[in-house]
């Protein structure tokens, strides 16, 4: 049986200098982000998916793992389910972090930031882009909550499939997105004897943002 402690990665990257980084976060995202999508190297890896922290006023914390479906100049959008724990979590304390992982790459972003419900309609337009069964099982899920049985959800999934086979399936009041607007972001780029280079982003003022590097 192998050891934990003997499980080491030895990174291959020659690191990233402050030349190298763009003066605005949004902009060095942009170009991570795209770089992590066209050198993906296999097609089951999802670029997108990050890594949602959020915690209630007790200090209790949770993470799952979510799906970008948006970013741009001034946030970053995902949707899950608002009655979920991360929803409930998210409306008693709207401070959250996010984290994109690109083993492939040895590089990490963490993004901090405020989460807000995006309005209805974006909620709306994006739910009816879904195939028609995520719409189906995000009617159907209370998410979080403990479900009786497989079968059962088959059932209640069978059930909505037939009574909305030729109609719209109506947007769930209790699904919709979050825009997350950031605070601070953190590039982490790993390199050879793993003294990596860590870059932090943290806003200073509207719009300024004042850019450090860290120890690794």
């Amino acid at each position: 049986m192998s050891k934990l402690a003997d499980l080491r990665k030895e990174y291959e990257s020659h690191g990233v200098s402050e030349s190298d980084l763009d003066a605005n976060p949004f902009r060095q995202f942009k170009l991570w982000f795209d770089d992590a999508v066209a050198r993906c190297p296999v097609d089951w890896f999802e670029p997108n998916a990050m890594s949602l922290a959020t915690s209630d006023l007790n200090g209790h914390a949770t993470n799952r793992t979510v799906l970008l479906k948006h970013f741009d100049d001034r946030a970053f959008t995902f949707f899950t389910n608002y009655a979920s724990e991360k929803g409930l979590q998210i409306s008693a304390n709207p401070q959250v972090c996010l984290l994109l992982h690109w083993p492939f790459q040895g590089r990490q972003i963490r993004i901090d930031g405020t989460a807000l419900r995006t309005s209805r309609e974006i909620s709306q337009s994006y739910f009816h882009s879904r195939p028609r069964g995520a719409q189906i099982g995000a009617t159907i899920s209370e998410q979080s909550q403990v479900a009786p049985s497989r079968e059962e959800l088959d059932r209640q999934s069978q059930i909505l499939t037939d009574r909305y086979r030729d109609q719209p399936i109506p947007l769930p009041e209790t699904w919709g997105g979050y825009i997350v607007t950031p605070v601070r972001f953190e590039f982490w780029q790993g390199r050879i004897d793993r003294l990596h280079d860590r870059f932090r982003y943290q806003l200073v003022g509207p719009s300024q943002w004042q850019r450090e590097r860290l120890y690794p």
